[in-house]
């Protein structure tokens, strides 16, 4: 399915927006799971969380820095 470079910028939009803080509020509750963990190992986790939740997004950005195919005139 492609989309419109338009229909790109909201779903970054939507997934910035509402999806990024619901993730990060779901971050912050698995870290308090383990009793404040050593400083380092908190940095661990929160990076992998940081680095795993935009893995199935990244087409979406990616899609948003290239130009329109369908409007272009070239």
């Amino acid at each position: 399915m492609k989309l419109s470079l338009r229909a790109r910028r909201r779903w970054t939009i939507f997934l910035l927006c509402v999806l990024g803080p619901i993730y990060v509020v779901v971050a912050v509750n698995i870290v308090d799971m383990f009793d404040r963990p050593h400083f380092l190992v908190e940095l661990i986790i929160y990076a992998t969380l940081g680095i795993v939740w935009i893995l199935p997004f990244r087409s979406v950005f990616r899609g948003v820095s290239r130009n329109d195919e369908d409007n272009n005139p070239n």
